[in-house]
């Protein structure tokens, strides 16, 4: 891995970026001087070196609109560094968590609350709670939750269409038959699970008796309850007001056994839905929209005035109303739901009732928030015992300084440090380190193991992948610069397709893109190429350098896993949950044994003798031949990865079916990325490609062939993609043919000489920190473990969108300077010492191990 410390690496080197090697050069341009003088590149511009190409190149106008351009972007980056960024995020952070914990505190943040009371369809159908997401459930999750139960709703025509959509999720095959106007009994018998209709159109003594005569006959009362009645007393009254009063002394009434029943019930009164006054019927004209809202607000002073504690209360459900004004005039006589409402109203039932109980990742809503395990609470001990001795370094070298400022040397003459000033000094860089991410940690657990911010559900259309896409590429194409060298597939030029591929991912992810099946087959394409660069990039390195040390290995695999172990500890999730470092962990450990096994084959031993480059395609051959053995003995690759201690890197939920599945979706990838490294480095060594600047990769005929090829070919796969309706069969012929996507990319950046002389530093900028980003995406932009979007400015998605992304993408950048700086504390490059620290990590993995398996996972 590089940075901006290590000398400059060799050709290929550069690409091996994501196995952990984020760039992490991470530091800011120097700021230009005070004053308003002109910085050193701006000044550049009037060397009469630049006057001679901006010349070359533009004329009048042209000239003007280069130069405003130039300037502008240098004016700003003069202002927008990192560091400030940092700390104006530092400070939002603050600010929006005092914000949300009082908001909780003191607003009324209670889940619930918000999953009954408030909501908007997103559309087709997609309800979205305020501020928590709502999971859907199927039929299995229903009857896993409501086994043994019983549930009773009472009411009249609307409350029996909530009680059949009811039903219908429990088992699809029932059917809306019978006399309306009776009771409708349902058994589950495969989950003893009883649900009744009870017809009481009107509430009214008969009501009562019914609900009374469960407070007395325990063994018959529901476990969940749901009420609802208005309309027929409207209808049957001619909607006076004499009945109104009426109305609210029965529910009064009413309400005092309700309320009873709720010390062991879950009793939902439902308010009634809106209708469409111009599609009712002669004989209902009299129930009004105006009549109802009186109705509900009787309701709702009689049932609030009855309440005791928000634990022993009637609940609400106001949503379903919610969801019907967007609805009704969709409704077929103007009183009756339509099936998305109905829909809205049973999973808000659901989902208040079980996910206290099955606790759906995806439902945050009455989801309360996860006990701390006993890993979890050892890691923020040690976090804060790490702060502790940071102040304490702080306080001795304050001291120390204080007492022994400048003390002079008899001997010398000279002055000198006071004793172990420096030891001192240097505990201070690795405990600053720890301590700077204690406290990003401390954001990660509130952000998504906390009920501190919200969340919410993701909901795909086109504009909110497409839209996005447009933006970063009108920024990438904004922040051009020159590259330093024009090699094909040089460090900037790989940092740069880092980037916008793992931006493009981003988008995916946060927009649900996934539901759309050609963007979802790309999304596909760009993992692969991730791969591919890594094959590419330690074949190379090995290859040029034959480094095949502890030290390298040691490096390569604590870059790329340490930000995942640190968060396995922290997040209480499995190693393989942050799939994709699991893989290329994989992948480099693959690479490094078919190149490091005998014989040795490097490039010097392969100029001395072709018959090398034989020796190096049989290996490429052995390795293709294991991929393809595990790939046709499935039982063979799950036992392999189900022993102990490795089942437990590579199980999700005590399976390896999750790992099984990502491996093979790009089991050719690397190879493809070794073998097209090793084709490029000998073509390279017999200097058939002409790399210099502005030259083509190729002589102009075989380039325009090979472009015409690659750009055919390019397109050709983009249509197949597009036209895919099947996720499953497509990923079947995906690990075949991806390559062929990649490769044309490939080629159509690098055979053109100008194409090699330029790229973004926009996407290079966020290519050096892919990794970081992806693993970071998880918990402080998404939500959930990914399933949902975390919202830290509620009401305002656009702005919210961007604050999040503004202080996801700063503490990703932080992170990578950690996981540097405590890289070079952690991994000393001292064998014995090297070897000691080894022995150590394994000690406290199996530690970690052994605790865990004393509790549930998390996921």
């Amino acid at each position: 891995m590089t940075d901006a410390r290590r000398p400059a690496t060799p050709p290929g080197e550069e690409a091996a970026a994501l196995e952990g090697q984020s760039g992490q050069s991470g530091q800011p341009a120097p700021e230009p001087p005070a004053g308003g003088r002109l910085s050193p590149d701006v000044r550049s511009w009037f060397s009469p070196f630049a006057a001679s190409r901006l010349s070359a190149c533009c004329h009048g106008g042209a000239k003007m609109a280069v130069l405003a351009y130039s300037l502008g972007k240098r004016e700003i980056n003069q202002y927008f560094t990192i560091k400030n960024a940092k700390l104006l995020s530092l400070a939002a952070v603050f600010l929006l968590t005092v914000l949300h914990s009082l908001s909780r505190h003191y607003g009324g943040g209670d889940t619930c609350e918000w999953l009954l009371s408030s909501g908007k369809f997103l559309g087709e159908g997609v309800w979205q709670p305020y501020g928590c997401m709502m999971h859907r459930y199927k039929s299995t999750e229903a009857k896993d939750c409501l086994h043994q139960k019983r549930v009773a709703f009472v009411g009249d025509s609307r409350i029996r269409q909530l009680f059949y959509s009811y039903v219908k999720l429990i088992n699809a095959d029932v059917k809306e038959e019978g006399n309306k106007h009776e009771n409708i009994p349902f058994e589950d018998r495969s989950s003893s699970l009883k649900v009744d209709f009870l017809w009481y159109a009107e509430v009214n003594n008969s009501m009562k008796d019914q609900l009374m005569s469960w407070t007395e006959k325990t063994a018959m009362k529901p476990d969940i309850i749901v009420v609802g009645a208005a309309t027929w007393s409207i209808k049957l009254h001619n909607g006076s007001s004499e009945t109104l009063h009426q109305y609210k002394a029965n529910l009064t009434a009413v309400a005092y056994v309700l309320q009873r029943l709720a010390e062991s019930s879950d009793v939902f009164w439902v308010l009634q839905d809106p209708v469409y006054e111009d599609l009712l019927s002669d004989n209902r004209k009299m129930i009004t929209n105006q009549q109802i809202d009186w109705y509900n607000e009787a309701a709702l002073s009689t049932l609030s005035s009855a309440e005791r504690s928000a634990d022993l209360r009637v609940k609400i459900l106001r949503a379903s109303r919610l969801a019907a004004q967007e609805t009704m005039s969709e409704s077929l006589d103007g009183l009756h739901l339509t099936e998305s409402t109905r829909d809205v109203g049973t999973m808000v039932l659901m989902n208040s009732v079980c996910n206290k109980i099955l606790k759906p990742i995806d439902g945050s809503c009455c989801h309360p928030p996860p006990p701390a395990t006993t890993v979890q609470l050892l890691t923020a001990c040690f976090f804060l015992a790490a702060i502790g001795g940071f102040l304490a370094l702080n306080v001795l070298c304050s001291e120390r300084h204080r007492r022994g400022k400048h003390m002079a040397d008899v001997e010398s003459g000279e002055d000198r440090k006071p004793a172990g000033a420096n030891a001192a000094a240097t505990l201070k860089v690795p405990f600053h380190a720890v301590c700077k991410l204690g406290l990003i940690m401390a954001y990660f657990y509130l952000c998504d193991r906390a009920n501190v911010f919200m969340k919410e559900q993701k909901f795909y259309t086109h504009s909110t992948f497409f839209i996005p896409l447009i933006y970063i590429v009108v920024l990438g194409v904004f922040y051009n610069e020159n590259s330093k060298e024009t090699k094909l597939l040089n460090r900037e030029q790989t940092d740069e397709w880092k980037g916008w591929m793992q931006l493009v991912i981003l988008i995916y992810h946060i927009s649900g893109a996934s539901a759309f099946i050609p963007v979802y087959m790309h999304v596909r394409v760009l993992v692969a190429a991730y791969l591919f660069q890594t094959g590419y990039g330690h074949f190379s390195f090995f290859w040029l350098k034959g480094d095949f040390g502890l030290y390298r290995v040691c490096q390569v695999l604590f870059r790329l896993n340490f930000l995942v172990v640190v968060l396995c500890l922290v997040m209480n999730r499995s190693y393989q949950f942050y799939y994709f470092v699991p893989l290329v962990t994989f992948w480099f450990a693959v690479i490094y044994v078919t190149l490091a096994m005998w014989p040795q084959i490097l490039q010097k031993k392969a100029n001395a003798s072709g018959i090398w480059h034989l020796g190096v395609m049989l290996k490429l051959l052995a390795l293709l031949l294991f991929i393809c053995f595990l790939m046709y003995s499935q039982g063979a690759f799950e036992s392999i990865f189900s022993v102990w201690p490795i089942s437990k890197l590579f199980e999700l939920q005590g399976s390896v079916h999750e790992w099984w599945f990502r491996w093979k979706l790009d089991r050719f990838a690397v190879i493809h990325g070794m073998l097209f490294a090793f084709v490029y480095l000998l073509l390279q060594k017999c200097q058939v490609l002409s790399e210099g600047k502005g030259e083509p990769l190729f002589s102009n005929k075989v380039s325009n062939c090979l472009l015409f090829v690659s750009v055919v070919s390019f397109l050709t796969y983009s249509i197949w993609a597009s036209s895919c309706r099947n996720k499953t069969e497509c990923n079947e012929l995906h690990p075949y043919i991806s390559v062929v996507q990649i490769l044309a990319f490939v080629l159509i950046r690098n055979i053109p000489g100008y194409a090699r002389s330029v790229y973004s530093s926009f996407f290079a900028w966020f290519g050096k920190i892919s990794l970081e980003l992806f693993i970071c995406q998880y918990h402080i932009w998404l939500a959930a473990d990914t399933k949902g979007i975390l919202v830290l400015i509620p009401g305002n998605p656009m702005l919210n969108i961007v604050v999040s992304t503004f202080i996801f993408v700063c503490v990703a950048h932080e992170i990578s300077q950690i996981t540097n700086d405590l890289a070079q504390v952690a991994i000393p490059k001292e064998s014995p010492a090297l070897l000691k620290r080894m022995l150590i990590t394994a000690v406290f993995f199996m530690a970690v191990l052994v605790l865990s398996m004393r509790e549930r996972p998390g996921h």
